[in-house]
């Protein structure tokens, strides 16, 4: 009996199933009743449950309007499909890997001392181990800490080129990169793996130092942390004393750096004439016969022509 009264319950709430016709006053208004409840109890648990769901997916559908609206504007301004499907391995990638796009967004609603230690956590040893950093004030590399930005770089992208301004500080997180020089500048000098740092110098150098020397690669996907030369000036003005520390470390580490190059006759240097081989001493010998002879001939022809060979050279 009880099962039975909560099926007619349900089914008059829900108004499913073949009521019986209403004949008096009393009857129309007690089902119309009816109706109203079911159909606002039904609204209400709708309601809930798209709420539910939409909470789930929320980062989700944020991902995908994001997507779909950079698809829209590139093929808006007909963006080759190249550059289009780079654009869409980033976005899956860095979403997949970080199950977001942008980890400032999520830091920024933590109080200063949550990003503090989250951050201490995630990047202290490395930035710890990095030559130019070292017996600084630890107070200013915390806060160097919270200036970080972190960057997906997707496989053979130029993290930084060489001859271009350098503004940041490199610390790879995960993945490789390729340090590649030689004539052609393709020639991978070093594979740099996650925890190195590169481009430290950049921020501190001044007077042209500031230019990168070779051009870095990723090496398949690498996340990187970026530090921009901006946020550590801005660090730096209340840190004085580890301000002329790093400056002192800069100039000395782009002395040692340029040294080969200053050195005269050093490996670097390219002679503008190579020297010329010892002649053999019988050949020698047959020249100054030839010249004792009156200088006639074909020895004496090339006896006169290495003469000139050797007052060019000198």
């Amino acid at each position: 009996s009880y099962i039975r009264c909560y099926y007619w319950a349900v089914k008059t709430l829900i108004t499913i199933g073949g009521l019986p016709d209403p004949k008096t006053l009393f009857e129309i208004v007690f089902q119309l009743l009816n109706y109203f409840t079911g159909v606002f109890a039904f609204s209400v648990m709708i309601g809930q449950m798209r709420d539910v769901v939409g909470a789930a997916t929320a980062g989700q559908t944020y991902y995908r309007s994001c997507m779909d609206s950079t698809i829209k504007y590139m093929n808006f301004y007909k963006i080759p499909k190249t550059v289009q499907n780079r654009v869409k391995t980033w976005y899956e990638y860095t979403w997949h890997s970080q199950g977001m796009l942008d980890e400032s967004e999520l830091l920024v609603q933590l109080p200063d001392k949550m990003r503090l230690d989250i951050a201490i956590d995630v990047n202290y040893n490395i930035v710890s181990k990095v030559a130019l950093f070292q017996g600084c004030d630890r107070q200013m590399i915390f806060d160097m800490l919270k200036r970080l930005r972190s960057v997906v770089y997707l496989p053979n992208d130029y993290v930084c080129k060489k001859g271009e301004i350098g503004r940041e500080m490199y610390i790879i997180q995960a993945g490789q990169v390729q340090v590649l020089g030689g004539p052609d500048g393709k020639s991978v000098l070093v594979t740099l793996k996650a925890g190195s740092v590169f481009g430290e110098i950049s921020l501190l150098a001044a007077g042209g130092g500031n230019r990168r020397t070779a051009n870095v690669v990723a090496h398949g996907f690498a996340n990187l942390f970026i530090l921009e030369k901006k946020d550590l000036n801005e660090i730096l003005v209340h840190y004085p004393e580890s301000q002329k520390l790093l400056r002192k470390k800069a100039k000395k580490m782009l002395k040692s750096n340029n040294k080969p190059k200053e050195e005269k006759g050093g490996p670097g240097d390219p002679l503008i004439i190579p020297p010329k081989a010892d002649t053999p001493k019988l050949f020698r010998a047959a020249l100054a016969a030839t010249g004792r002879m009156g200088g006639k001939g074909p020895l004496g022809r090339l006896r006169w022509r290495l003469k000139e060979l050797k007052a060019m050279q000198e």
